[in-house]
């Protein structure tokens, strides 16, 4: 007997068992839904609404995160320095965060009383928590580090020198930037657009600390599934059902390649 066949049986074992730790949630959401009535509880109004805030709000976060993330992770590419490592830390700092400290954050700086929401208030005459807005900046929060750092990944990886001739032929830094950085690091780019709009989607606990859960207006579909666990658990699990399909697409947009990555 191959002495090594006990180890590589040992390893099977472990590797199924952790197969099945991932498998076991999602099968007991496929169990216990109530296909019967999927349609009618997804029909309901106020799932319509938690799921178009869902949306807007995920796209609006989306929006964010490309516009303001691209920029830093040009920034964070472009060279090495003690300024640029504490920016990133910052920057990823979301990622590791609990989410409900997160949401802390946010009240604590855009709130009424907070560093900025005094200021916010005074210029728009409102103030942010609580707010459609406030679900936006929260999961742009909790989204844009995955957007930051699959394009900074992205930026360094490719062939610089093909700036340089472009510059030797006249390009100006904008045309550069559309037509040698974007399509160059378009992958990464979408990658991490595709990362930052799902993890958007999916944001639950800072926007509830943030935003509330007020139907209509915060209420997205991962608040709205919460809510509904507390006495309407068949419509939870159809809002389950319709967000991990969301997420099993995502994983199948990522692993079949479309995006232009490896196989």
């Amino acid at each position: 007997m191959n002495a090594a066949a006990p180890t590589r049986w040992f390893a099977g074992v472990l590797a199924a068992a952790a197969v099945l730790l991932f498998a076991l949630p999602l099968l007991g959401l496929l169990l216990r839904a109530p296909w019967a009535d999927l349609p009618t509880l997804l029909a309901d109004p106020a799932v319509h609404r938690a799921m178009g805030l869902s949306l807007l709000s995920s796209l609006a976060a989306l929006a964010l995160a490309v516009a303001f993330g691209m920029p830093l992770a040009l920034w964070l590419a472009s060279g090495d320095s003690r300024l640029r490592t504490v920016a990133r830390l910052v920057a990823l700092l979301p990622l590791v965060l609990p989410p409900i400290v997160a949401g802390i954050a946010l009240l604590l700086a855009f709130g009424r009383n907070g560093v900025l929401g005094g200021w916010i208030a005074t210029v728009t005459g409102g103030a942010l928590p609580y707010t459609t807005a406030a679900t936006v900046l929260a999961a742009a929060y909790m989204g844009m580090p995955f957007f930051v750092l699959s394009a900074e990944a992205g930026l360094r990886a490719f062939d610089r020198r093909q700036l340089a001739v472009a510059a030797t032929l006249g390009a100006g830094p904008w045309r550069r930037f559309w037509t040698v950085t974007v399509p160059l690091t378009l992958p990464a780019l979408r990658t991490g657009a595709l990362l930052c709009w799902a993890r958007a989607l999916g944001e639950y606990c800072a926007t509830q600390m943030f935003a509330g859960n007020i139907d209509g207006v915060t209420r997205t579909m991962p608040l709205a599934c919460g809510l509904a666990m507390e006495g309407e658990p068949a419509t939870a699990i159809a809002l389950g059902l319709v967000l991990a399909t969301t997420s099993l697409g995502v994983l199948f947009l990522l692993r079949r390649g479309l995006l232009g990555e490896a196989r």
